[in-house]
């Protein structure tokens, strides 16, 4: 039996050694179908690229069709793609009273930026008082279930007409008295901490109970465990979908015009009743998109790692 195992490990050595003098063998004497799997690989990835770039020229020529085979191409393009009033929507014109489309996106820009935050905040603050046990934050544990429950089922646009036509009616002070786009800032607050809340908990919920009892263990208090053992996880493990709610946070802003706010949108309105033309709208989405896309690459980005990271660990 000793001599089986001898032979065996010895047969073992002389292969690696031959795979080894293999490897490290001249191109010369590389077998011929590695070179043919490289080619095959060239193959296909170029034949990939030639099938890419004719479906995404086929697809412009679509779009670039519709625009000038039906009867009212014409019309389309003057109405929605004229040069002269792309550029007149994005610089204004304030002699005859038409607000620029890139100023009004700087209300969105410092709209989105300060939703952002409070809607972080309070979104935390509301997961951490729906997993709470504690007896004293009963009444906030109501109060957090009943504010996601009604800000949840109401739409956005409902809860920023609500805000905006109802605070100033109250009469109360300097929070009667404040800008339409503040007031749209309230609006996007309330309706996304409401399903930011709901990310974050689900994200808090995500973490392994082991980390919580080993967090115990060393003595760390509850609020201690939840600062630096859960928070930590669970907001990296809800990166991606908060970056989603983010994303339709900054397009969501286009609904303060509604109230008066002049915006991007608001300007492309105001442009357009001033000129009849709609260029202005194609303007205010070219923005959006600016604005949006690399958002949702980097949202792409961290789903990918986040997902190659976990079957790493599977694996």
């Amino acid at each position: 039996m000793v001599g089986d195992l001898y032979q065996r490990s010895a047969h073992q050595a002389v292969k690696h050694v031959t795979l080894r003098n293999e490897t490290d063998a001249p191109l010369s004497d590389v077998p011929i179908n590695l070179f043919s799997s490289r080619r095959s690989r060239l193959f296909v990835g170029r034949r990939g690229i030639v099938a890419s770039t004719i479906s995404t020229v086929l697809i412009v020529a679509v779009i670039v069709g519709l625009l000038y085979i039906p009867k009212g191409g014409a019309t389309v393009r003057f109405t929605f793609f004229n040069p002269h009033y792309l550029w007149l929507s994005f610089v204004g014109d304030p002699s005859h009273g038409i607000d620029a489309i890139r100023d009004g996106l700087v209300t969105n820009i410092w709209m989105f930026l300060v939703s952002e935050v409070l809607v972080l905040f309070f979104g935390l603050l509301i997961a951490w008082c729906r997993i709470s046990q504690s007896p004293v934050l009963f009444p906030f544990r109501v109060l957090a279930t009943a504010f996601t429950d009604i800000f949840r089922g109401i739409p956005v646009l409902l809860v920023v007409l609500l805000v905006g036509f109802g605070l100033p009616q109250l009469q109360f002070g300097f929070i009667s008295d404040q800008s339409p786009a503040v007031y749209g800032v309230v609006a996007l607050t309330l309706g996304y901490s409401a399903y930011v809340s709901e990310v974050i908990r689900a994200g808090i919920y995500s973490v392994p109970t082991g980390q919580l009892h080993a967090a115990r263990s060393l003595g760390l208090s509850h609020p201690s465990t939840m600062r630096h053992v859960v928070l930590p996880q669970a907001i990296r493990n809800v990166i991606p979908p908060l970056l989603n709610d983010f994303i339709s946070l900054q397009k969501d802003t286009a609904l303060v015009s509604v109230l008066g706010a002049v915006e991007s949108v608001r300007a492309a309105q105001i442009f357009a009743a001033a000129d009849f033309n709609e260029s202005g709208l194609v303007v205010a989405a070219m923005f959006f998109l600016v604005l949006t896309i690399p958002m949702t690459r980097l949202t792409d980005r961290l789903v990918a790692r986040d997902r190659g990271r976990r079957l790493a660990l599977i694996l």
